[in-house]
């Protein structure tokens, strides 16, 4: 039908033109199905990826808080040292952790559990060593189970986190021996 309308004009088509046109046709309608791509399972995070995205934000929230704390309770310059360490590098882990949870599409986890809500509360109440002492057993007890939770994590199938992982673990392994030295000197 396009061929007899551009004879009725007095233009002539070639038959290399009617077929680069059709197929330019073609390859536009093919672009716009978007379903033609099959789905790649091992970009959506399991139930395991979640809930480490989850508990890795707690923890970071829960440390930043903590350490927050200690900053201005404490009068030990280690404990306080140790305390701005923890907001700084906790920080940043905790930014690169919502970043891929954003990009996972993973919503929730960035909010303290009741347990370490507690745990905190009772920090605030404390001073002197008795302070420091509940702090630093604090930053043990948490860096004790979130490395062996980043630990576990280095086999998740999101390659995002397995980066992660092995990019924030050593950090966390200082965190765990800075925190035991400094627990081994308070009295």
């Amino acid at each position: 039908m396009l061929y007899h309308l551009y004879n009725l004009y007095g233009l002539k088509m070639k038959r290399s033109s009617c077929l680069l046109f059709g197929v330019i046709v073609l390859f536009m309608i093919s672009s716009c199905d978007e379903n033609r791509h099959p789905q790649n399972y091992n970009l959506i995070p399991d139930t395991a990826s979640i809930s480490f995205i989850h508990s890795g934000l707690e923890a970071g929230q829960s440390e930043i808080k903590a350490s927050e704390i200690a900053t201005v309770n404490s009068k030990n310059q280690h404990i306080i040292g140790f305390a701005k360490m923890m907001v700084a590098d906790h920080s940043q882990a905790s930014d690169e952790l919502q970043n891929i949870a954003i990009n996972n599409k993973v919503t929730g986890g960035d909010s303290v559990s009741t347990d370490h809500q507690k745990a905190i509360a009772n920090l605030k109440t404390l001073s002197g060593s008795a302070f420091d002492k509940a702090y630093i057993q604090m930053m043990v007890t948490d860096h004790q189970k979130i490395i062996e939770l980043f630990t576990k994590a280095k086999t998740y199938k999101l390659e995002t986190i397995q980066n992660f992982v092995q990019k924030v673990l050593p950090t966390l392994k200082v965190h765990l021996d800075s925190a035991n030295a400094i627990c081994a000197t308070l009295k």
